[in-house]
């Protein structure tokens, strides 16, 4: 049987991909003394691989596909097909940045102002074309972790992931600038992708997980109401597309579904009753694929 090779990234992002995942439809299970999670389809064989090494050894062929971000795509300047763009962190939706930080007393507000200084980050080879980009020569060394506490005695400043900015701010940092914007991919192997067979099994995971990623945030929402209050109970609900209307076998009343955001939901239903809805019922997500 044809097997696809999976790289998941072990970390900050594994719990967050494991979840994407089994709203996708697959379950993993990973284990603290096993690199290779099982999967529940026998075409997928997983490994744990850390965000930060995943862009090369899939580029290498070591693995068909993987999930990284593209910041470290970018640092290793990988060859490799970026399959899709997944928006998910390990504690939102959405991107994270890396960004130029330094202590909140320091003389450093922009690019230019780290002339001959020290720069601490994990993110080296980026922040050298960052430096290069705005004219300025500064020392950038690289950071094996605790980056935040660095400035400033061991360095000027940081180049540092970040997706709220509280750690920063809990280390009394400012940040300067955004140096790169970052989001989760699905990268691939280029002879993989050439592969008929590879191809359509990553297709196909894409749009699931594509599927799970526009479902992220959202709940389903159905309802009953008479036909005369139908036009009060539309005009309450935002909807994703118009709402799906369909008649009861009582001629009188009608069934109404449709998706929204999940934070408008409390404040919604009690004007959804309101305007004449009954038996309303929300329902979780997986899945929306369009």
């Amino acid at each position: 049987m044809a097997k696809l090779k999976l790289g998941i990234p072990k970390g900050s992002l594994e719990n967050a991909t494991v979840d994407l995942f089994r709203r996708a439809g697959f379950n993993i299970s990973t284990s603290s003394r096993s690199y290779f999670p099982s999967i529940d389809d026998p075409e997928i064989e997983c490994m744990l691989i850390r965000a930060q090494e995943m862009a090369r050894y899939v580029q290498d062929g070591i693995l068909d596909a993987g999930l990284t971000g593209l910041d470290w795509v970018s640092e290793v300047g990988a060859d490799v097909v970026a399959v899709a763009n997944l928006i998910y962190a390990k504690q939102s939706f959405g991107k994270v940045r890396w960004v130029l930080a330094v202590p909140e007393a320091s003389d450093i507000h922009s690019a230019k102002d780290l002339e001959g200084k020290t720069i601490a980050t994990e993110l080296v080879a980026t922040t050298k074309r960052y430096l290069e980009k705005n004219g300025v020569t500064a020392k950038v060394e690289f950071s094996w972790g605790a980056t935040e506490v660095k400035p400033p005695v061991l360095a000027d400043a940081i180049v540092e992931v970040t997706e709220t900015g509280s750690s920063l701010r809990a280390n009394k940092l400012r940040i300067v600038e955004t140096v790169l914007e970052s989001n989760t991919q699905l990268i691939a192997n280029t002879a993989s992708w050439s592969d008929d067979w590879k191809r359509a099994k990553l297709q196909d995971l894409k749009l699931l997980l594509d599927g799970a990623i526009a479902a992220l945030g959202k709940v389903g929402l159905m309802l009953n109401v008479h036909k005369d209050n139908l036009a009060a109970v539309l005009g309450v609900l935002p909807a994703l597309k118009r709402p799906t209307v369909s008649h009861l076998s009582d001629g009188e009343w009608l069934a109404v579904n449709t998706i929204l955001d999940e934070s408008t939901v409390r404040s919604i239903i009690p004007r959804l009753k309101q305007a004449g809805a009954e038996g309303i019922v929300e329902y979780p997500l997986n899945k929306i694929v369009m």
